[in-house]
């Protein structure tokens, strides 16, 4: 067992050296509306892409409401989670929250372990979720009031469903993907990596009407 273990360390310790090569630059933003395609905002400034997400992308009357699917750089191979709340008319957020699942520790030993048995989760925010420098991916999607209580609620029921992390079977990908599907979105694989997920996600999905359903996976 503890050669296995022991197996699994240094391969994890090898991604994270994998990682740590690649460009950890922050990404251009995509924005859709209800029924718009996606369209990007270069972020080339953290303040700046606040700003650059115009009137334009953020639909007028009560749309004023947001998911964004997003992605970020960590020491092994990145996280998936998605953040959601209201935003101004330039786009910036208020208050926003984020639902993403994680081992429940900051040690990385579960993290290891996750990667034979399933270990306990965490479903919220997680160190460096909402810095603008660690993201790698995203795509938010404005919603109405009304579809955002119906997708705040699916967030909560699998929230309160989803007690543990495995790095293959139910992973933080799988966990955004039960909310995009319970949006009537297509899904890609679990198995790629973060930001590799977001991107394929935004690519099979953008300019699809959301079409929302109270199906979330059963704990």
């Amino acid at each position: 067992m503890q050669s296995i273990v022991g197996r699994i360390l240094s391969a994890t310790l090898l991604m994270m050296a994998v990682t740590a090569c690649q460009d950890t630059s922050p990404r251009p933003r995509f924005v859709s509306g209800a029924d718009d395609p996606a369209s990007p905002v270069v972020a080339t400034a953290a303040a700046a892409a606040q700003r650059q997400e115009t009137t334009a992308s953020v639909p007028s009357g009560d749309q004023r409401y947001f998911i964004e699917f997003r992605s970020r750089y960590a020491k092994s191979y990145g996280h998936t989670y998605v953040v959601f709340g209201r935003a101004t008319r330039t786009g910036e957020m208020i208050n926003p929250e984020v639902a993403g699942l994680h081992p429940k520790s900051e040690s990385a030993v579960p993290y290891v372990l996750g990667h034979l048995v399933p270990v306990p989760a965490e479903t919220g925010w997680s160190d460096g979720d909402l810095e603008e420098e660690y993201r790698s991916a995203s795509w938010r999607v404005m919603l109405t009031e009304p579809e955002y209580r119906k997708v705040v609620a699916s967030i909560r029921k699998l929230q309160a469903s989803s007690p543990v992390w495995h790095a293959a079977l139910y992973n933080c990908n799988a966990f955004v993907a039960d909310i995009a599907r319970s949006m009537g979105y297509k899904t890609p694989s679990i198995q790629l990596r973060p930001q590799q997920f977001v991107t394929k996600l935004r690519e099979m999905n953008a300019g699809t009407r959301v079409s929302l359903t109270t199906a979330v996976r059963a704990g």
